[in-house]
């Protein structure tokens, strides 16, 4: 796939017939990750799997914030230039947070939206406490001004990329040796450190602007939404007045159709338990 928006030379993978769903992967990887969950949907659907504006081969044609209100707008601009007009949403990680934006800003082209291990960034940073900021530490590393972040992932890519990917998986050795070289070829780019950073500098500073502003007007989003959670994660959010806070209870400030599925496995659920998280995807976009 190579298709040129106003802001995006696209990258990435697409096949498949049926109605469409975008696929939309997480940090620090690429459209690699749905190597797994593209192939079994592609049967029943028209499957788009881009790589992220920045990551992988995704090339940026400008130098602005990388904000996930304007990474939606190119994403837009992708499908309907691939004829898709109307979509589903499926988002991990990173690519959650863009489409949970994506729906919120887009309510008459998303038809149904889906996050993987994630919860809205607005509801995380009031919750953060010493074990998030542990076991997320790039989160902040990421938010520092200046190109400090940029020199320390340069000064050994691999490195950096192996201990995070070793972290999320809890054994690297568990993901596939093929979607790991893929990361490794780009992580070792210094144009996807910089987009990386300028994701993560969005979510500390515009995106979480942009959800308040949500927030404040009571906007929601239209279309019924899934949150498949992994097990054994620790959901970090704002408690606000619920006892028992689950994924679906925080979503359900932002949604009124929804729905929670929890999954055995860890963050990178796409990968290592790609069964599970195909047999929900089906039934829900079904």
């Amino acid at each position: 796939m190579d298709y040129t928006t106003a802001g995006v030379r696209f990258a990435g993978v697409m096949g498949g017939d049926g109605p469409p769903v975008l696929l939309l992967h997480g940090y620090p990887e690429t459209h690699a990750t749905w190597h797994a969950v593209a192939p079994a949907l592609a049967h029943r659907f028209s499957i788009v799997a881009p790589d992220l504006p920045g990551y992988g081969q995704s090339f940026v044609r400008n130098d602005g914030v990388w904000a996930k209100r304007d990474v939606a707008t190119e994403l837009v601009s992708l499908m309907q230039s691939l004829g898709h007009q109307r979509f589903a949403v499926v988002g991990h990680d990173r690519g959650a947070r863009v489409g949970y934006r994506l729906a919120l800003d887009f309510p008459e082209q998303v038809t149904a939206y889906c996050s993987i291990a994630v919860v809205p960034t607005l509801d995380v940073w009031p919750a953060v406490d010493r074990e998030f900021a542990k076991w997320a530490f790039h989160w902040f590393l990421f938010a520092q001004p200046g190109d400090l972040p940029e020199r320390l992932l340069a000064a050994d890519p691999d490195a950096f990329l192996d201990a995070t990917l070793d972290h999320l998986a809890h054994d690297l050795s568990s993901l596939h040796p093929i979607a790991v070289a893929d990361y490794r070829a780009a992580f070792a780019k210094p144009s996807v450190h910089r987009a990386i950073i300028k994701d993560y500098r969005a979510a500390y500073e515009i995106d979480v602007q942009h959800d308040a502003a949500d927030r404040r007007s009571g906007r929601k989003i239209a279309c019924p939404v899934l949150v498949v959670w992994p097990r054994h994660q620790r959901l970090v959010a704002d408690q606000g007045h619920d006892d028992a806070l689950t994924p679906a209870i925080v979503w359900r400030r932002w949604a009124d159709d929804v729905r929670e599925v929890d999954i055995d496995g860890g963050h990178l659920l796409p990968e290592q338990a790609h069964e599970a998280v195909v047999d929900t995807l089906l039934s829900f976009l079904a």
